[in-house]
């Protein structure tokens, strides 16, 4: 059993998915911070000085300053905000994925098709196949 286990993780499938695992992990942390650092601030910018970050909308009635002192405080709210941030997150991380894809499409060599088989076409063996039937 152990001798099958070490089989399993020495194939190329496994080790591709824990090297896609850990740059995945890293991709994300550029990305939070291009959102975060970067896009939030010029959105926010040009809305009027709005903070994606700290959007919310309190539902115990409690009136917090912030949301960082709505969540010390327990209190119940919808942080709608963090949701627009995470969906520029995906967004992002999605074209940027699409786009290398697109890449690496270009990179990989064609596929040559395989030559049609020289011979009759199926025309004309059903030609054939009804004229031997009107015999």
């Amino acid at each position: 059993m152990l001798n099958e286990f070490k089989a399993f993780l020495m194939r190329g499938n496994v080790m591709d998915l824990a090297v896609g695992i850990i740059i995945g992990a890293a991709f994300t942390a550029i990305v939070n911070s291009l959102v975060g650092d970067l896009i939030n601030p010029v959105i926010g910018l040009i809305l009027g000085g709005v903070n994606f970050s700290d959007m919310f909308l309190d539902l115990s009635g409690t009136a917090p300053a912030s949301l960082a002192a709505a969540k010390e405080s327990g209190a119940a709210v919808f942080a709608y905000g963090a949701f627009i941030t995470a969906l520029i997150n995906f967004i992002i991380i999605g074209f940027v994925v699409f786009m290398l894809v697109k890449f690496m499409n270009r990179l990989m060599p064609k596929k040559e098709e395989p030559a049609a088989p020289a011979g009759p076409s199926d025309n004309d063996l059903l030609k054939e196949i009804l004229a031997a039937l009107k015999k």
